[in-house]
């Protein structure tokens, strides 16, 4: 009798896991995306991706028409939205994505979760890397995968997913958070790339990393560390640009090529300043291949209530990601 009230325990959790793990989908009406699937991956454990990442998918999914998946770092015992933790349900999701939009930081995934993302990176799909996502991964080096981590030393792979597939790993920051922000300035001749276009006055909350991308990526902005918390704060004395955003053609095991770019800024509430937002979506049409349709005044407007919690230190209580499933329900603090 114990033992089948265990079995039938067990059935109960993985039956209620199974419901758990159903993704947050935005589905697009229309627009340039139409037809497109685009899975975003919000997991980091400082800078509220689980705000801005839902943020970003609203606006592809309402005015630009992509379907859009949204995964996150869950609890496994309640199911509810747990920064950091190496647990993402859903990643079978990228099977069918036409582009992945990565901000993760020091993940383990179950080895079921990461050989998805393996998968995705085999066949060379578009990636979109925010903030941690240069230091994505941090793996055991006895364990399966390990040469994705961040500190890989292997020849083979060396510094991991970050530096192989984005340019860059992780080496430190440039610029302290919460008392230094960041300007990005466009690099000489990047004005016309697609990604830029329509874009003004960068500015990020968050401080900087110190960056040396690989000679293979092209630099897009550089990222100035102010001293204060505004866009009009001066340069902070001694510490000079460091490239803040670029791109990187990968290969796939099979020899196809796959987009990347990189942005080290991303806190939600960098998401505010309208052009690094508009930065962040036209990124995402280059990277799915849909270029010719980025449209310098574009709609990039929040699709409902957006109060981003990384300056104001408010706690989000996340909850489950269906909370967020309706347009209108608010991201970030309720003002209650």
């Amino acid at each position: 009798m114990k033992r089948l009230l265990a079995l039938a325990f067990a059935l109960c959790f993985f039956q209620q896991a199974a419901v758990w793990a159903d993704p947050l989908v935005y589905e697009g009406e229309s627009g340039p995306g139409k037809g497109k699937h685009v899975v975003l991956v919000a997991n980091d454990h400082n800078y509220r991706s689980q705000e801005a990442v839902p943020a970003l998918a609203r606006i592809l999914a309402k005015h630009h028409g992509f379907r859009c998946t949204v995964l996150f770092g869950l609890d496994p015992a309640t199911g509810r939205i747990l920064p950091g933790e190496s647990n993402i349900p859903g990643m079978e999701a990228l099977k069918t994505a036409d582009l992945l939009v990565l901000y993760a930081r020091f993940q383990h995934l179950p080895e079921e979760q990461m050989r998805h993302f393996v998968d995705y990176l085999d066949r060379a799909g578009p990636i979109v890397a925010l903030r941690t996502s240069t230091h994505a991964f941090k793996i055991p080096e006895d364990a399966a995968f390990a040469k994705y981590s961040y500190n890989y030393p292997g020849p083979d792979y060396q510094g991991g997913f970050g530096r192989q597939v984005l340019g860059e790993t992780w080496h430190g920051h440039h610029g302290e958070n919460n008392v230094q922000s960041t300007r990005l300035d466009p690099v000489a001749g990047a004005a016309e790339h697609p990604i830029l276009r329509g874009v003004k006055a960068m500015w990020a909350a968050c401080g900087g990393y110190y960056t040396e991308p690989s000679e293979d990526c092209e630099i897009l902005a550089m990222a100035q560390p102010l001293d204060g918390m505004s866009e009009d704060s001066p340069m902070a004395e001694g510490l000079k640009a460091a490239p803040g955003a670029w791109t990187k053609i990968y290969r796939g095991t099979d020899g196809r090529t796959g987009r990347t770019f990189t942005s080290t800024y991303g806190a939600s509430d960098d998401l505010l300043n309208e052009g690094y937002r508009r930065s962040l979506v036209n990124a995402c049409f280059w990277a799915a291949g849909l270029e010719d349709e980025i449209a310098a005044d574009a709609e990039i407007g929040f699709v409902g209530p957006y109060h981003p919690t990384y300056l104001n230190g408010v706690d989000p209580r996340f909850g489950k990601p269906e909370d967020l499933a309706a347009w209108d329900s608010p991201i970030g603090a309720t003002g209650e």
